[in-house]
């Protein structure tokens, strides 16, 4: 398992070389990470600038796998400043079970944001997301498994000096002819802490397919190496029988430094 991790760590780190050489040009807006934690901001990503959230995953002991490392990735690009269009996937997945070792590709995903609420000092923003599976993949899948739809609602906000990312999921499993509606909420708290931004978070999803619930507890730290440019790293731990025991993360975020249309006056 060794190597193969180290070959995963090879491919992740020969995603970041174009990052450092383009600097950012003066005017150049900050990125919005969505990455590591499970909440996803209701905020969006500046509007015309591409956005690449890229990583990997480690994750050990789960239903359905004994270790299983991906590489994960999600773009997303602002169209209007309400609206944003999301496309996500794991290009690679690797994972062994007892003797059973297997490498696949992962699924693939794409939806769209819309902001119904803009925030503005201590008012939340609010949005809703709606996302949809483009190509299932037998891969196995960690402890919230996955969906062939789902439907978020997204709150972010300020409550003194602390920020925090809530989302309520509701989602559409499915296992052959079943299909089974899944539930979730998460809710991130992130606090600055010179330079670096902490972050602690608590999660739990339904799984309606294993009669079970699946329950965690998040930790990560960020760093902007430059506005457009902020690395990640940290761990997540399952706290109940059917949740992935341990996962360990790392990635960057990277805002495209040039807008791919001009701006309208």
């Amino acid at each position: 398992m060794r190597s193969r991790a180290i070959w995963f760590l090879f491919a992740f780190g020969a995603l970041l070389p174009g990052c450092f050489a383009q600097s950012a040009p003066a005017g150049t807006p900050e990125a919005n990470p969505s990455r590591p934690t499970v909440s996803t901001p209701a905020t969006l990503t500046p509007v015309g600038y591409l956005q690449f959230e890229n990583g990997f995953l480690f994750a050990k002991d789960s239903l359905e796998f004994s270790e299983r490392l991906a590489l994960n990735q999600v773009t997303r690009l602002a169209v209007h400043p309400r609206i944003e269009l999301i496309l996500q996937s794991e290009p690679v997945v690797h994972s062994d079970l007892s003797t059973q070792h297997e490498l696949h590709e992962g699924e693939v995903f794409a939806g769209a944001q819309t902001v119904l609420i803009q925030g503005h000092e201590s008012r939340p923003t609010v949005s809703v997301s709606y996302i949809r599976r483009l190509h299932a993949s037998v891969a196995p899948e960690i402890d919230i498994g996955t969906f062939r739809q789902s439907v978020l609602i997204l709150v972010s906000g300020e409550v003194l000096g602390f920020h925090f990312d809530a989302n309520g999921i509701a989602t559409e499993q499915a296992e052959e002819s079943v299909r089974r509606a899944q539930f979730g909420q998460t809710l991130s708290v992130s606090h600055p802490l010179k330079g670096f931004t902490i972050s602690g978070e608590i999660w739990h999803f339904s799984q309606p397919l294993h009669q079970g619930n699946a329950v965690g507890n998040l930790w990560a730290v960020s760093y902007p190496l430059r506005k457009n440019l902020v690395v990640d790293g940290g761990f997540n731990r399952g706290l109940t029988s059917t949740s992935t025991r341990w996962e360990l993360f790392a990635g960057f975020t990277y805002l495209l430094p040039r807008r791919l249309w001009k701006a309208r006056k």
